[in-house]
């Protein structure tokens, strides 16, 4: 008999049967399941989306009440005196103390933050690391109230050295120099800030960097690259985005701390050209020392201060939204 032309009919060991039990999802078709949370998924956002516009409608209404009637330019007036007839208030003050002080916070925070995240991924052996980063994480959950009480107490009586040495050697700029008095400045809030912050960008980024594919890396150390070259090289460009978005919680936290800044702050509605001088004031500080207070048109014009604060943070958060998406092709996770 010829071998080529005989037939069988065993079946092909590449063909597998049809899988034995319920008959398969027809395409195109969606199970309930899914559709329950598309359902949920969809209502959460749009619940959010409701939510930031009623505050939004109530904060704007209440602060036009108050702006109606302001015999002030509510923009660059230097008082806030809402008790007396005609009133006459202004966010000058508010805005420049708010701004600058979290500038601050985020120059002093961000680059320790990012090094201690680099330094718990990349060079700290795990023995070490581990309890760093569980101390970092206490330190995130502490109430800001406990750290507004540890700054009058101890940070502030022991500025004085820092104060002398920046007014020696950096009191001809004039934003540095330092007339003497209790540091109850705008720099003082501004350290107090960054330590608070610090906790919050660090777990993220440590997060973040903890995700550059090892690939990446081994990548790079296969070309001759050393540790740092790799951290620059890899590490960094990945978590970029990441960063960012930590440095904003950071920022997010420092623009509408209260009670921390009501500690150590003198405030006085006036501008000073030295970050060292007290005096100042900002946005939250301000609403928390004078809500308790205020007849109902001052709480209007409190109100109008908070919708200014409002605004801010959805700037700030925006611009950090654009700055993401224009660098996201040079970041390693959309390699």
């Amino acid at each position: 008999m010829d071998i080529s032309t005989q037939h069988t009919d065993a079946p092909d060991p590449l063909t597998r049967p049809a899988p034995a039990g319920p008959a398969r999802a027809v395409r195109g078709t969606t199970r309930p399941g899914d559709r329950v949370f598309l359902g949920l998924s969809r209502g959460s956002g749009i619940l959010l989306l409701a939510i930031m516009a009623a505050i939004a409608v109530f904060l704007a209404y209440r602060a036009a009440l108050a702006i109606g009637k302001d015999h002030g330019n509510f923009l660059t007036t230097f008082e806030w005196n809402t008790n007396i007839l005609p009133p006459q208030f202004g966010i000058a003050v508010l805005a420049f103390g708010t701004v600058v002080s979290s500038i601050v916070a985020m120059a002093l925070a961000v680059p320790v933050a990012v090094g201690i995240a680099l330094f718990l991924t990349h060079y700290a052996p795990r023995r070490l690391s581990g309890p760093i980063a569980y101390v970092i994480d206490l330190l995130a959950a502490v109430p800001s109230i406990v750290y507004g009480l540890w700054g009058a107490l101890v940070l502030v009586p022991n500025l004085n050295g820092l104060y002398g040495w920046l007014d020696d050697y950096f009191g001809w700029t004039g934003i540095l120099s330092w007339q003497g008095g209790a540091p109850r400045s705008l720099l003082t809030v501004g350290i107090l800030l960054a330590i608070m912050i610090l906790p919050i960008i660090t777990n993220v980024s440590r997060e973040v960097f903890r995700q550059v594919p090892r690939m990446h890396e081994e990548a790079a150390l296969a070309l001759g690259a050393t540790r740092w070259e790799v951290i620059r090289m890899s590490v960094l460009p990945f978590g970029r985005s990441g960063v960012i978005s930590a440095s904003m919680l950071g920022l997010g936290r420092a623009l509408g701390e209260t009670m921390a800044v009501a500690t150590v702050l003198s405030p006085t509605f006036d501008i000073k050209a030295s970050l060292l001088d007290p005096g100042g004031g900002t946005f939250a500080q301000n609403i928390a020392s004078k809500f308790n207070e205020a007849t109902e048109f001052g709480q209007d014009a409190l109100i109008a201060s908070g919708l200014v604060l409002f605004v801010i943070t959805l700037l700030v958060n925006g611009a950090a939204r654009m700055i993401i998406n224009r660098r996201k092709e040079y970041s390693g996770a959309n390699a």
